[in-house]
């Protein structure tokens, strides 16, 4: 297991565990009541830390190297998926998988960002930074699911959209915004859960539906904290100060508006009980799609449309208005 810097407690209590267990095989003793009473520590432990998570703690925990990315939600809760490849113009990006699945008795296109599970990997992945034809093969993936009439299940985890040069002489803010203008108008229902990191456009690019959901232990931004602490303080040792001045949280998003609910976690994260995750998040999605299979494709948009025109506030200087 990994721990991070807050649950340092925790790892002491699992090595005494350990180290009890091995007593026990060497020496033929029956060391379950002490098992029992450090198990019980641990999950008070638990309960302790992660009830005052910072906001700086909560994105570590949405990095963490054994958090389920989209593929193991994608691969655990369909029956069948059959992945698409290609934004028929440019290539493949790999950083943004999607394709067709079942989900119960329900079709359902689902698009999401892949990081990658080890070093090899996420280089392959681009570490989730999606470049143009990432956000345009997800694109042509909901329009195929608008013509086949099945849901669209958005599943967003990536730092921010890649920043290089060649991303940008690809066209990166235009197919970012063709993505949101698009996305506010399909016919089907649009589900979209942020499972990690919900950074700036990146997550934009496929984050637009009828309803967006958090998992308890991420974050959603349009700026990364150390991005944030480097502007500002030229360095990135305020990222912890930037990340409650950001208000990046499940909870200030709840608040302001801008998401639907939030998807409680196990105990101690995704990464701690990934399967005990996928079966609340599967469940999650069929309530969610059989409320929304309920109202037509024309009230959807028209309310999709209204839940976004709300978000955020402006005032207008009546001063500088025509005449």
């Amino acid at each position: 297991m990994v721990f991070l810097e807050f649950e340092k407690p925790l790892e002491k209590l699992y090595e005494q565990i350990e180290k009890i267990r091995q007593v026990a095989e060497e020496g033929d003793i029956d060391v379950s009541d002490k098992i029992k009473e450090l198990e019980l520590k641990i999950k008070n432990e638990k309960k302790n830390i992660y009830a005052n998570l910072s906001g700086w703690q909560k994105v570590q925990l949405s990095r963490h190297p054994q958090r389920p990315y989209s593929l193991y939600y994608i691969n655990h809760m369909c029956k069948r998926f059959v992945e698409l490849h290609g934004d028929r113009t440019f290539g493949d990006d790999k950083a943004i998988v999607g394709g067709i699945g079942q989900i119960g008795n329900q079709s359902v296109v689902i698009i999401g960002h892949q990081k990658g599970i080890n070093t090899k990997m996420r280089q392959y992945r681009n570490f989730g930074m999606a470049n143009p034809e990432g956000y345009r093969k997800a694109l042509r993936l909901m329009k195929l699911a608008e013509r086949f009439n099945f849901p669209i299940i958005s599943l967003i985890d990536t730092p921010g959209a890649y920043p290089g040069i060649e991303a940008e002489e690809r066209g990166q803010g235009e197919a970012i915004a063709r993505n949101l203008m698009e996305m506010s108008h399909l016919r089907v229902p649009i589900l979209c859960y942020v499972i990690g990191e919900g950074a700036s456009g990146g997550a934009l690019g496929i984050g637009l539906g009828d309803r967006t959901f958090m998992l308890e232990y991420t974050w959603f931004s349009v700026i990364s904290p150390e991005s944030c602490s480097s502007i500002l303080w030229r360095s990135w040792d305020h990222k912890e100060e930037a990340a409650e001045a950001l208000k990046l949280t499940p909870e200030h998003m709840l608040n302001f508006g801008i998401i639907d609910d939030i998807v409680k976690e196990p105990l101690g994260g995704a990464h701690a009980e990934p399967e005990k995750m996928v079966k609340s998040l599967k469940s999650h999605i069929k309530k969610q799609l059989e409320e929304l299979n309920a109202f037509t494709a024309d009230k959807r948009i028209k309310e999709r449309i209204k839940k976004y025109s709300k978000i955020g506030e402006f005032d207008i200087d009546k001063s500088l208005a025509l005449k």
